[in-house]
């Protein structure tokens, strides 16, 4: 299954906020779209969810326009929009007969994950009751229960502690495995780079960088390397101004041109005792300073 914004347009009065978006998801891997605050995430998750129409552009399946009474998303939003003071069961089972689910399919299903994210316990509590992390799981079980094709999931890792955030883990590969349509949205840039195969980074409600990930970074030039080394201060004296200290006590040592790196990594392991020398690629991190710099401007 292939998952379509096709020249997407959108305006609110006489602000534009999406200029021909257009980007593509695969079943059984994670998309992540990426932009600071008021670059058109929202918006693109909105108008895909049929939350309201593009002005223009199309959102469509294997493509063909997509049919909603066939296609199901789940949708994780930042902001929670449970009710605090109602019993979880209750809401949970309220949320998946939205979804089209029968009472007694949506409480079995509910169960399952219930047990499977470890809040069996707090089925008949009030969701006040529970921390947030807690909470979030909850809320992600909105997402999930109903089965859909399509899981939206938008920064899913706040407030969990690092158990809950592997619990989550599993579940989110366990979605992409199924085949599923996994779509990232979050500021946490490693979450990205561990789960996503291809992103969008959107500036100014244009699609400023998009294409799978690795084709991307090794798009970069390849003109520092990495080394960790016990003995820095000789690597250091010999490279000068080319070698720097960066994190984790590594170096990393600029080359005048691409075509040095195997010399210079001769060099390294005849003379020094090297523990890890490798051509030194940017993070997701990096690469979306770059792109959405500080130019985006709120929508």
């Amino acid at each position: 299954m292939i998952l379509e914004l096709k020249n997407i347009e959108k305006s609110f009065g006489d602000k534009k906020v999406l200029t021909g978006v257009s980007f593509k998801a695969e079943g059984g891997k994670a998309f992540g779209l990426l932009g600071r605050n008021g670059a058109g995430k929202t918006t693109s998750i909105r108008i895909l969810m049929d939350v309201f129409p593009a002005d223009s552009g199309e959102v469509l399946i294997d493509g063909q326009p997509i049919d909603y009474n066939k296609i199901g998303i789940g949708y994780l939003p930042e902001e929670r929009g449970l009710y605090p003071k109602k019993i979880i069961i209750d809401q949970l089972t309220y949320f998946a007969e939205l979804k089209g689910m029968s009472n007694k399919d949506a409480v079995k299903s509910i169960d399952y994950w219930l047990d499977r994210l470890g809040m069996t316990e707090y089925r008949n509590k009030r969701l006040d009751t529970l921390s947030k992390g807690n909470q979030q799981k909850i809320q992600l079980i909105t997402a999930l229960a109903h089965d859909p094709d399509i899981v939206i999931l938008d920064e899913p890792f706040s407030g969990l502690d690092p158990v809950n955030a592997m619990l989550l883990k599993d579940v989110v590969k366990e979605q992409i495995a199924k085949g599923k349509i996994v779509l990232f949205s979050s500021h946490q840039m490693s979450y990205i780079e561990e789960f996503c195969d291809s992103i969008a980074i959107l500036n100014n409600g244009i699609v400023a960088l998009y294409g799978d990930l690795h084709d991307i970074k090794r798009d970069y030039p390849r003109d520092r390397l990495v080394v960790r080394t016990d003995n820095p201060d000789a690597i250091k004296a010999d490279f000068g101004a080319a070698c720097a200290a960066i994190e984790n006590g590594a170096l990393i040592i600029r080359l005048s041109d691409a075509s040095e790196k195997k010399a210079v990594m001769t060099r390294l392991v005849q003379n020094y005792d090297i523990d890890e020398v490798k051509v030194y690629e940017p993070s997701l991190n990096d690469i979306f300073v770059e792109v959405a710099g500080d130019a985006a401007k709120e929508v």
